[in-house]
């Protein structure tokens, strides 16, 4: 099964990073976060990828180049989607890369890691028999919380917590049929409301780690995961 990443996107909250590099080669521990998905994809055998394109693709396209003692485990298709393209009509561009035998394929973000199990997840998929399988986890808030005692009084300062609420954490698996959901000039999530109108997607629940890579606080926080714990680093 192909897994299609989206790594056309400008990253404009990481501008000092990405004004020089596309979004998903920001490095976590050295390497860039593009590698660290890959990874966690391949450890479970998904090792097929088609890399959708876009602002200074150039250089996503010279890593792979010169980075193939890094790579040697990987089978990349890096497709040109397009500058300004949204993400919608980007998984609508690689159309062609996937096979017409291929049932289902997978779609992820450049930008995001987690130790999800991607097996369990295409099981999931399957046995739903839904079109689209999205990922629920939960959030980090972008704030610190506070607590108080009845009189007002602080009581404790949490850093930054993990959410209760559930989000797309963007590890998503579809069926060739999510193509008719899609439309040029679109955002993805315009195609999955439509899914979810037909009640053809599904929500696969994980609970564990989640990390997106949104801001420097946020690479900052791999960073020091990857020092000291990183727990999406399922590879051997």
């Amino acid at each position: 099964m192909k897994t299609i990443i989206l790594c056309g996107g400008i990253g404009y909250r990481l501008k000092e990073e990405t004004e020089f590099k596309p979004k998903p080669m920001v490095n976590i521990g050295g390497k860039p976060i593009l590698w660290h998905i890959m990874k966690i994809y391949s450890y479970y055998g998904f090792n097929e990828f088609i890399i959708a394109l876009g602002y200074k693709g150039d250089y996503i396209k010279q890593y792979f180049l010169n980075q193939k003692h890094m790579t040697h485990d990987f089978k990349i298709t890096l497709v040109d989607t397009g500058e300004e393209t949204l993400p919608g009509e980007r998984i609508l561009r690689v159309k062609d890369y996937i096979p017409k035998e291929d049932e289902n394929f997978m779609v992820t973000y450049g930008d995001g890691v987690s130790d999800i199990n991607i097996k369990e997840l295409v099981k999931f998929h399957k046995k739903q028999g839904t079109i689209g399988t999205v990922t629920g986890v939960h959030p980090r808030s972008k704030y610190g919380l506070l607590a108080t005692d009845k009189n007002k009084i602080i009581t404790s300062f949490i850093e930054k917590p993990v959410l209760k609420e559930w989000v797309n954490g963007g590890f998503m698996v579809f069926k060739r049929g999510f193509f008719d959901f899609l439309k040029k000039g679109e955002m993805e999530h315009q195609a999955l409301k439509r899914l979810v109108k037909k009640r053809q997607l599904s929500l696969y629940l994980h609970d564990d780690f989640w990390h997106s890579m949104d801001t420097y606080p946020d690479v900052d926080n791999l960073n020091k995961f990857w020092r000291e714990d990183p727990k999406w680093k399922v590879w051997k």
